[in-house]
């Protein structure tokens, strides 16, 4: 599966030549940079569009856009990355250590919104799309370049990060597509030197770089790789084992209970094993994984840095993070894309006939995969003209934020959270007790367990420190603001 002969032959011992690297790695004729410019510059309007018309029209799927709007919005600031959606004066840090987030502080200072969040992820996805495509090209050669850019700008785990809206592994796409880059033309101090950032992304990434540092090994590069899966290791566990408890009020790191626990049951370590591939969303989502690039990837050393990922979202118990949704496939678009360019590269030279001639059609056949699958994915809803259509209930939303003050401190659900996070400070509704906020806003028609048939009643029973009366209700949106002072014990964040 794996052919770890750099000169790409399938001759055991066979010695490999010793052609100059740059000569090896890149076709007579490089291809300009504007073409690839000019798709990513697409690529990046079209995932904006799309973020930006699901954000206008209130379809936020999670509480994530908001919670990362005011980590930013702290750090712009200068304080503490606070995030009160998690809970009233939270540390962040105490949940997911992403200080990386931060390099985010210049775009929102100009922008202070969450969509400068989902534009600089439309970008961040886009530039990758320019070190995956012209990096094909390099080793390729021909329009082959071209189509992996559109292959990958198109690839299903891109398309659902897009829809899952803005999260800090944006921040880690483009590293790992330089990573690849750097791996597949054998520039070694490059990829060691992208590899070390991505620990500060997010604290899985550390087993990541360590398998960086082993794919070095592979490749004949001991020491590098030797060092780099040292320090990958030391850094995941002093982040899960230090920093984050260290932030966190609990004193732990949360997440490992994602494999432990099933609800309130608990699972073995053996038993999360024996279970890895105990569902059919599982093998779904790894048989697309690779099939996706027409199944080359799997010819390339590369496909091992999709492991410490896959590893952890298979033994979790969370089925959020078994399939195709969501935003964890993200940072594995590139592995893959440049996996097949590398595995492509290696067939050629294959003495296996067949392989040579399916090499010679796997790049097109993977760009045929992708445009088919856009189909039946999140990108093709901007076909339909219903997606650009006014809603009545988006307008209905817009009335009732017009109703809560800037600056008020508000508790609300997912629909309007990511609206008032810019100039407000915002709870998740049932997550502030006692904190006896300014105004309570809720969606009635959000999903409850319960429908909320008296919405005062519900808010008082939230804070019974208060009273609230209705001062706007817009079909199913309803706000209600305080009548009653600000009790004494309450602290009110940014004051006294």
């Amino acid at each position: 599966m794996l052919d770890l002969n750099r000169n790409g032959t399938d001759v055991p011992g066979e010695k490999e030549p010793d052609p100059a690297p740059e000569a090896a790695a890149r076709p007579p004729h490089p291809a300009p940079p504007r073409p690839y410019l000019v798709t990513a510059a697409v690529l990046c309007a079209v995932y904006f569009l799309y973020a930006y018309l699901r954000y206008s029209h209130f379809h936020s799927p999670s509480w994530d856009l908001g919670i990362f709007e005011q980590e930013v919005r702290a750090y712009a600031g200068f304080h503490a990355p606070v995030v009160d959606i998690k809970g009233p004066g939270y540390l962040i840090l105490g949940d997911h250590f992403s200080p990386v987030v931060a390099l985010l502080v210049p775009l929102y200072w100009i922008w202070p919104s969450a969509l400068a969040l989902l534009f600089a992820q439309a970008a961040l996805f886009a530039a990758s799309a320019v070190v995956v495509g012209r990096t094909a090209q390099q080793i390729l050669g021909g329009r082959s370049g071209l189509c992996v850019t559109v292959a990958y700008g198109l690839s299903w785990g891109l398309q659902e990060a897009v829809k899952a809206e803005f999260h800090e592994i944006a921040l880690a796409v483009p590293l790992v597509a330089l990573v690849c880059r750097a791996l597949v033309l054998e520039r070694w101090r490059a990829a060691v030197l992208w590899a070390l950032p991505l620990v500060l992304v997010k604290e899985d990434l550390g087993v990541t770089v360590a398998a960086v540092g082993l794919v070095l090994i592979l490749l004949g590069r001991r020491l590098q790789g030797l060092l780099l899966a040292v320090f990958g290791i030391c850094a995941f566990a002093l982040t899960v084992l230090v920093l984050i408890p260290a932030a966190s009020s609990a004193g732990t790191y949360d997440y490992w209970t994602k494999i432990e626990k099933n609800g309130e049951q608990e699972v073995s370590l053996f038993d999360s094993v024996l279970g890895v591939l105990n569902s059919s969303v599982k093998i779904e989502m790894l048989v697309f994984l690779v099939g996706i690039t027409a199944f080359m990837a799997l010819r390339s050393p590369l496909i091992l840095l999709v492991l410490p990922t896959l590893g952890w979202r298979l033994l979790s118990q969370d089925s959020n993070h078994w399939g195709m949704v969501w935003h964890y496939s993200a940072i594995l678009m590139p592995v893959v894309f440049l996996a097949m360019a590398d595995g492509v590269r290696r067939s050629r030279a294959s003495t296996r006939p067949w392989l040579v001639s399916y090499a010679k059609v796997a790049v097109p056949v993977a760009t045929a995969i992708a445009v088919t699958l856009t189909q039946h994915l999140p990108l093709r809803d901007l076909l339909r003209p219903e997606t650009y259509a006014t809603e009545a209930r988006a307008e209905e939303a817009e009335r009732a934020l017009e109703a809560i003050p800037v600056g008020a401190r508000v508790e609300t659900d997912i629909t309007l959270m990511s609206h008032l996070t810019s100039n407000r400070t915002v709870y998740w509704i049932g997550g502030a007790p006692g904190t006896a906020p300014d105004v309570v806003a809720i969606n009635r028609d959000f999903g409850w367990s319960q429908p909320i048939d008296d919405p005062v009643a519900y808010a008082q029973q939230l804070h019974p420190e208060g009273r609230y009366r209705i001062t706007r209700q817009a079909g199913p949106f309803v706000v209600m603001e305080r009548t009653t002072p600000v009790p004494g014990d309450v602290r009110v964040p940014g004051k006294g």
